[in-house]
């Protein structure tokens, strides 16, 4: 099953993590080129914070909010609409004794798919990990961008399309092709959005968001993200790197377990070997010795 949720937009709460000055400048250009009527696209490895930054964006224009997320059962009926069955009216009219009138109508029920509410309505639509789709499915952006028209495809509507709601914008997020799961994107699609790659993130901007995720002091956030950059960077793949995710969830557990940031503690020693030792495992030469190296990484905090 598709998975499609809807959120209204709330301007209420604005998390402090947004202050920081690469996300300021990263919003600012973003609403730009929304307003301009330009999709945005970020693009950047798991759990780097792509999804919630795109709502945040989504519910700054002010305009209703409507959240998909990508996945490979995600059909056209499930974006425009379908008709799911039969609605049956009967009347039977016997008001005068000697005279009876039946009347039957029988009309298709019809339901709108997420993307025909968006597109009619002038909603700002996040497509969360919009590469799990078919590309097949993706063609109905094309149009969407492009001439401002949503085609309805086998819709059985009397219209072969909607215009776009002229408040209408779309925020795509995805991760990078080689992972599992991912489907290579159209190049027509990719040339019609504004790219963002979220890899650029600097060490700063890291420690403000495990900051905020998880209310860690900001001088144990900068050990715990220094400390998952230097596993990193002893990596020798690019594949296997670990996300900001990890450094989340360490810090997360040591709020909750009340472990201290030491590096010569055995419970943070554990908690780090646990997060890293698999990926590194996958992704370092035979002759090293992995777990040896973690510690050693670990001591230095």
């Amino acid at each position: 099953m598709s998975k499609l949720t809807q959120t209204k937009s709330d301007s209420s709460t604005t998390a402090r993590v947004y202050d920081h000055p690469f996300f300021k400048s990263l919003i600012k250009r973003s609403l730009r080129y929304l307003s301009a009527g330009y999709p945005v696209h970020y693009t950047g490895p798991s759990g780097i914070g792509k999804t919630t930054l795109a709502l945040h964006v989504a519910k700054l224009r002010k305009r209703p909010v409507t959240l998909i997320s990508g996945n490979q059962d995600l059909k056209n009926e499930d974006l425009i609409g379908a008709h799911t069955g039969y609605n049956r009216k009967k009347l039977n009219d016997n008001f005068v004794k000697t005279v009876r009138k039946i009347e039957e109508n029988v009309s298709e029920d019809w339901v709108e798919g997420h993307l025909y509410e968006a597109v009619k309505n002038g909603h700002t639509l996040v497509y969360d990990e919009f590469t799990r789709s078919r590309p097949d499915t993706n063609n109905l952006f094309l149009s969407v961008i492009e001439e401002k028209l949503l085609p309805l495809y086998g819709a059985k509507k009397k219209n072969s399309h909607i215009e776009v709601h002229p408040d209408f914008s779309i925020i795509f997020t995805s991760n990078p092709t080689e992972y599992v799961g991912v489907f290579e994107t159209q190049d027509a699609l990719l040339d019609r959005m504004i790219n963002i790659p979220f890899e650029a993130m600097d060490e700063e901007a890291e420690v403000a968001v495990v900051v905020e995720r998880t209310d860690i002091d900001k001088a144990n956030a900068e050990k715990i993200v220094r400390f998952i950059r230097q596993v990193n960077e002893r990596s020798n793949s690019d594949k296997a790197k670990l996300s900001l995710r990890s450094s989340i969830i360490i810090a997360d557990i040591v709020n909750k377990n009340n472990y201290p940031v030491d590096g010569e503690n055995e419970d943070f020693q554990n908690l780090c070997m646990d997060l890293t030792y698999f990926h590194m495992d996958v992704s370092t030469d035979e002759q090293t010795d992995v777990q040896e190296m973690i510690l050693e990484e670990c001591r230095k905090i």
